[in-house]
């Protein structure tokens, strides 16, 4: 778990980057258990022979399997808020997929505060620039712009 923060102090924390995770491996058990979880078995995800023959040279993480591990590489980057009762997944206005995630490497979340607004007098609502890097390459995996709400 990272560091804490005052409300004020999210507040000016504007443009500043948040925190970085934790590296997270997307071996292809993970991959097979969220393609279980889902139901999606497209072979691009599951099938290392024939997902071989492809554009993408072999396995793939499903690219929601990679939205989801935000919530993990969150917890371990983003600092907790002084006060709060709770914190909720409010969305995403925004998600680009940029490069495909090879069975086998490592990612990491990359987050950024863009906003916040105040909701009543107990919540606050942040936006985050999320960007979800690939060990080893050069472009990331996703960018995202997503809405976290903290209830006081």
């Amino acid at each position: 778990m990272a560091n804490t923060i005052t409300r004020e102090g999210m507040q000016a924390a504007i443009g500043q980057e948040l925190g970085c995770s934790d590296w997270f491996i997307m071996d292809q058990a993970r991959i097979n258990a969220f393609a279980d979880t889902t139901e999606d078995h497209q072979f691009i995800h599951i099938d290392p022979v024939r997902a071989a023959g492809t554009i993408f040279g072999g396995t793939v993480a499903h690219g929601m399997l990679t939205v989801s591990m935000m919530s993990g590489m969150a917890y371990s980057a983003l600092p907790v808020m002084e006060g709060m009762s709770a914190s909720v997944n409010y969305g995403f206005d925004k998600v680009r997929f940029i490069t495909p995630v090879r069975s086998g490497k490592r990612i990491r979340g990359r987050f950024t505060l863009r906003d916040t607004q105040v909701r009543g007098g107990d919540k606050l609502m942040c936006t985050l620039d999320a960007v979800v890097e690939i060990d080893g390459e050069e472009r990331p995996a996703m960018t995202a712009e997503w809405l976290i709400l903290y209830v006081f």
